[in-house]
Formats: C-alpha cells, sequence, structure tokens
C-alpha cells in the first residue's frame, strides 16, 4: 500500500508562531491551551517548563501568562492587565483580526453576527470585542429568527468552511440594505481543505491526524468523509491506528490539522508502514 500526504497540511504560520513564542518564555503558564493538540502541550510543557492553567485566578502579579493562539476575552485580557501580570500574546494575527472588525462595526453601529462555534474559545474571544454584543450562527436556519438592524456586519470563525459562511451570507445581503463581509477564514484553511478534498478523491482510505478538540481537524474530516464516506478516520497520534482500515487498501491518504507537528504526523507514516508490512 502506498502512503500519499496531501499537498498543505499539519502546523500553519500562526501555529508556529506560538510555539515559537511559548519555547521563548520558559517557566510561564499558558492561559487555556495554546493550539489544540495534547501531545505537543505535554512536550512544551517537558521540554520547555510551559504550564497549563483554565483558571485565570492562577496568575498573580509577576507571572507571565502566554495568550492561547485562539485568544481570549477582552474582560479577561484587562484583568491579566490590572493583575500586573506579564502577558505574552501569542494570539494568531488571524484570529486578532476579527476582534478588531467586530470592535471597530460595533463602534459604528453595525449588528455583528459571527459564523462559527459559540462554545469555541477564538469566538468567544472575537465575541467579546462587540460593543454591544453579537449574534453567533453555524448555519443559514439559526439566521431565520434574527431581527437584525439594516446594517449588519459578519465575520467568520478562521477554520470554518467556506461554502458554508457563503451561505450565511447569501442569506443576509439581499435581506437587509447593508451588510459588511469579512473575509476571515485564514489561508492555511482553505489550502488543507482544498488539498484534503482533492487526495480524498485518489485515496482508498483517509487518515486525518489533529486533536479532538481541533475545529480545523474536524472540518478536514468532514470533507474527508464526504469524498469517501465511512474510509476516513480522525485520530490523534499513532497509538489510534486500527490494522483493519488499511486491509485491501491500495492508497492511504494523510492530511493534519494546523495544530499537528510533523514528528506526530512522521510517527502515524512509521505506524502505517509497520502494520502494512
Amino acid at each position: 500500500m502506498k502512503i500519499k500526504l496531501a499537498e498543505n497540511y499539519g502546523f500553519c504560520f500562526g501555529v508556529k508562531r506560538a510555539i515559537k513564542i511559548a519555547e521563548e518564555n520558559t517557566n510561564s503558564a499558558t492561559y487555556g491551551p495554546l493550539i489544540h493538540n495534547s501531545k505537543e502541550i505535554e512536550r512544551l510543557n517537558t521540554d520547555f517548563k510551559v504550564a497549563l492553567t483554565e483558571d485565570l485566578s492562577d496568575f498573580q502579579t509577576g507571572d507571565k501568562a502566554v495568550i492561547r493562539t485562539h485568544g481570549i476575552p477582552k474582560n479577561e485580557l484587562a484583568e491579566l492587565n490590572a493583575r500586573k501580570v506579564e502577558v505574552v500574546d501569542a494570539t494568531c494575527p488571524y484570529v486578532t483580526k476579527p476582534q478588531q472588525i467586530c470592535e471597530e462595526m460595533s463602534k459604528a453601529g453595525y449588528d455583528i453576527v459571527i459564523f462559527g462555534d459559540e462554545k469555541h474559545p477564538e469566538i468567544r474571544g472575537v465575541k467579546s470585542y462587540a460593543m454591544n454584543g453579537a449574534h453567533v450562527v453555524t448555519c443559514v436556519e439559526d439566521l431565520e429568527d434574527l431581527k437584525l438592524k439594516e446594517q449588519i456586519a459578519v465575520v467568520a470563525q478562521t477554520t470554518r468552511k467556506v461554502e458554508d459562511y457563503l451561505a450565511v451570507c447569501n442569506y443576509l445581503i439581499p435581506r437587509h440594505k447593508e451588510v459588511r463581509v469579512f473575509n476571515t477564514i485564514c489561508n492555511a484553511t482553505f489550502e488543507n481543505q482544498d488539498a484534503v478534498r482533492k487526495l480524498a478523491k485518489e485515496a482508498d482510505v483517509m487518515i486525518i491526524i489533529g486533536g479532538m478538540n481541533s475545529s480545523n481537524t474536524k472540518q478536514l474530516q468532514s470533507i474527508a468523509q464526504s469524498e469517501q464516506h465511512k474510509e476516513s478516520y480522525h485520530i490523534e497520534g499513532a497509538d489510534d491506528l486500527q490494522a483493519e482500515w488499511f486491509v485491501g487498501k491500495d492508497l492511504c491518504g494523510i492530511s493534519a490539522g494546523a495544530s499537528t507537528p510533523d514528528w506526530i504526523i512522521q510517527e502515524v507514516i512509521e505506524g502505517i508502514e509497520a502494520i502494512t508490512k
């Protein structure tokens, strides 16, 4: 059986930047997981003494807090600063952009619509920058009962599918006098999604590597699943591989989420090779 990697996969610019920032700030702690990959977080803790806390009150004056790639709510950032905690901002610039848009457009009187998962840390942070609140939606149906102003600004979670975002925007545009649409889906997401779609068409089985709570990895799995139906599997590492997935297969396609480091991808490749000898 042959193994083929997608043309684009794995660590994106924002994650590479955040990892570098964390490695340069030993004896610190991230507020929430820096990225959605537990194995890489363990490595940072073991090799660079970068701890993880989910509790804002753990940070005291003089502590060093590394802000996760997904960003944090505006009021929590203000609280860290008020406590005189040393804040090291590893928020992905692609996430900072929708934060800025929400703040600026809400100041200008626009209703804010955010396409994404309200429970995701990125969206919790982005929503906090809308001065008068924001409406978070996941599909067109979520818009049907909303009472919105005639002026609307729309942003998307950075890792969502572009076709789903277009459906939301196309619903709003003919129904309101002014709809400002901001393309906040990051380039790496576009490229990784296009690449997995292309590879899934030719592969007999697809392996998608990434954290189980990683939004962009779930999107890759969804795309591969739509092409390959049940012949696509989302795993976190080589230990999750099952030999029966590869029986009778000629080509295994591999992609990985934006928070998946190369060393995990290589372990998976070696695991598949060992299983299919």
